[in-house]
């Protein structure tokens, strides 16, 4: 498989394919966040996580990929310490504020910084259309921010530090997607990266959530706190290691640009699952973002 994958890089086929990707990471990234975000602390969710997708990749990055190159052990320490940051800058943003406000504020500032990162990295030039498609899709999302935001009710006190945690997130968003691109590509089986990687970003967030976890006054209890973890962990896999193979198979600003779409699929669960309302100024705004990923993709 891995020789068949490195064989489309370039190519139409591993640009339609790595367009499959992406939006298949959308789906999940946002019923990703929505488990966070949900019924838990959202820092015992992702240690949860964590856990959960590290144990589960630890036999294929020990026993069945081939081992990395010398040169990837440092790759592999900064993307360690830059999905630290992410992680905890997110559970942060989501413990000071509400997931339809933060969320979209976090996909609405990682595209921006990641095609312009692609561009002094890899060397990757949008051209006006895409460019009118990226602002298209940041109005979408960054409207559906300021609309939830205008009509929230809870946790106001804290949402200036929500948002602010929110933007900072999306910074962090925007450096390990172009980070994990240049990674994915160091190595000569990208199953090599995905396998490692998952493995060992799967330490600290579950120390950090069993700490908190020991701390706490009313503790809940672990089965289904870790039978959420497994979920979570199963889709992770598919949602990062989906992006991850886009940014190796096509360029990695489309791929971004596209992923953001997880924005339209959060406001849907947050209607279907968390029973909040959608008006038809939401409903506009989520056409938006889609019609911005489309005007990307027909851009190029």
């Amino acid at each position: 498989m891995t020789e068949w994958l490195i064989s489309l890089e370039g190519t139409e086929a591993g640009h339609q394919l790595a367009l499959g990707l992406a939006i298949m990471a959308a789906v999940l990234h946002a019923v990703f966040g929505a488990l966070q975000k949900g019924r838990y602390d959202p820092w015992l969710s992702r240690g949860a996580i964590d856990i959960s997708y590290g144990v589960m990749a630890a036999p294929f990055a020990l026993f069945v990929v081939p081992w990395p190159e010398p040169h990837m052990w440092l790759i592999f320490a900064v993307t360690f310490v830059i999905h630290v940051a992410y992680k905890i800058l997110q559970a942060m943003a989501y413990s000071k504020g509400a997931y339809t406000v933060v969320y979209p504020v976090v996909r609405g500032t990682g595209p921006l910084f990641t095609v312009i990162g692609a561009y002094f990295l890899f060397g990757e030039m949008f051209t006006g259309v895409q460019w009118l498609g990226v602002a298209t899709l940041l109005a979408g999302i960054y409207g559906l921010a300021l609309y939830n935001l205008r009509n929230l009710t809870t946790d106001r006190e804290t949402l200036p530090l929500a948002l602010g945690l929110a933007v900072m997130t999306g910074l962090t968003v925007a450096l390990y997607t172009t980070y994990d691109a240049y990674g994915i590509r160091a190595t000569a089986d990208p199953f090599t990266y995905l396998a490692w990687f998952f493995m060992i970003d799967g330490i600290v967030m579950p120390v950090i959530a069993a700490l908190r976890w020991r701390n706490m006054i009313t503790r809940p209890p672990l089965a289904p706190l870790m039978m959420r973890g497994f979920v979570g962990g199963v889709i992770a896999f598919f949602s990062f290691g989906a992006i991850m193979l886009a940014t190796r198979l096509d360029k990695v600003g489309e791929a971004a640009v596209l992923r953001e779409t997880s924005t339209v699929f959060a406001a849907l669960i947050g209607w279907l699952v968390l029973k909040e309302t959608v008006g038809p100024r939401r409903i506009a705004l989520i056409a938006l973002i889609a019609l911005g990923a489309v005007i990307v993709e027909m851009g190029g």
